[in-house]
């Protein structure tokens, strides 16, 4: 099963974007990782690697990011991640719905589950 991360520079963040995408996910692993490990703002790339690591289900793992150096971190934490993993180009929030609606599918692949999460940058509001 694919696994999800969703990186936030706020703990509190990360968690409500999970808790939301959770509700789509089933069975799906989704990690929240966010804050600088010692009650503030920012992301810290081994807690992003240990996220990865956690999410992992054996078919590799969609990281998504919300700003910046979230980003930075997340490709050096994919890096050091034995797991594979891959960061989704992709509005942190609906990204993480559409990725843990496409994560229920049985036959999801990696590549799949993050196109479905890179879909949601075309979503209209109105």
């Amino acid at each position: 099963m694919v696994g999800l991360v969703v990186v936030s520079h706020s703990e509190r963040a990360a968690e409500g974007i999970v808790e939301v995408a959770a509700e789509m996910a089933g069975d799906t692993r989704i990690e929240p990782v966010g804050g600088d490990g010692q009650g503030g703002i920012g992301t810290v790339p081994d807690a992003i690697e240990a996220a990865i690591d956690a999410a992992d289900g054996g078919d590799g793992v969609v990281v998504l990011v919300d700003l910046g150096s979230a980003v930075m971190n997340a490709d050096v934490a994919v890096e050091l991640s034995e797991a594979e993993a891959v960061i989704a180009d992709a509005p942190v929030l609906e990204g993480a719905v559409n990725a843990a609606v496409a994560a229920t599918d049985p036959a999801a692949t990696l590549d799949s589950v993050r196109e479905q999460a890179e879909a949601a940058r075309g979503m209209t509001k109105l």
